[in-house]
């Protein structure tokens, strides 16, 4: 039996918990330029500073359970949302790991909507005031588009029937920024209008640690692919 790690949430009952590795997509032409790439089209797919970041972000799973988070069980299931980029970094670390990428659509990014595409410096433009309500409000959504509380809304219960299947085990899930602040942000309990504070950069690892009862553990935000 892994002895916890210091500093872990204590369960002196023994409970064991999930745990989920939540991998950001590396960097594509729209995340370069810092425009807003969202749910609503499949692309773009990863440049090749993004593919090599997936590949960095691959070793850094392939050593959890060892030298990295030692505490942690292996990982051994790979989950993904359906874009291209995110399919794209799923498949360097199903690779590394030798494991089969599944895709569940409900980890797809927050939908922008009639934002989708554009820089923020085009939707503050067109909209004045908008995109800063919605990054602090947690429930404004662009035209067409998600608040990050619609957007936890369709995460959640993902998230949820996951943990409950993998008790004891360890699943990596490719994501985008938007869906990893979702899954963080409930882990701390935080409201919606919170979730915009957290900095997940691009091929990042956040690890949370998801017990049957809810007792819940953030053990890592954003932690770096790369030593």
């Amino acid at each position: 039996m892994r002895r916890p790690a210091s500093g872990a949430l204590a369960r002196y009952d023994g409970a064991v918990p999930a745990t989920l590795v939540l991998v950001r997509h590396g960097v594509t032409p729209l995340t370069e330029v810092g425009a807003l790439s969202g749910g609503d089209v499949p692309g773009p797919s990863l440049t090749t500073v993004g593919r090599r970041q997936a590949a960095q972000a691959a070793d850094a799973v392939f050593r959890l359970g060892t030298e990295r988070w030692a505490d942690l069980a292996r990982p051994e299931l790979l989950v993904a949302s359906p874009m291209v980029r995110t399919q794209e970094t799923a498949a360097a670390i199903g690779r590394r790991l030798g494991v089969h990428v599944a895709t569940d659509d409900r980890f797809a990014e927050v939908r922008f909507g009639a934002w989708e595409s554009l820089t923020p410096q085009q939707v503050e433009q067109s909209w004045p005031g908008d995109l800063a309500k919605w990054v602090t409000s947690g429930s404004f959504a662009p035209p067409d588009g998600e608040s990050y509380a619609d957007l936890g809304e369709r995460v959640g219960p993902a998230v949820d029937e996951l943990a409950a299947g993998t008790v004891g085990r360890t699943t990596v899930v490719v994501a985008h920024a938007a869906v990893i602040r979702s899954v963080v942000g409930r882990a701390l309990d935080a409201p919606p209008a919170g979730w915009g504070r957290l900095r997940v950069p691009p091929c990042s690892l956040s690890i949370v640690r998801l017990w049957a009862d809810g007792d819940r553990e953030v053990t890592a935000v954003g932690h770096p692919a790369a030593d």
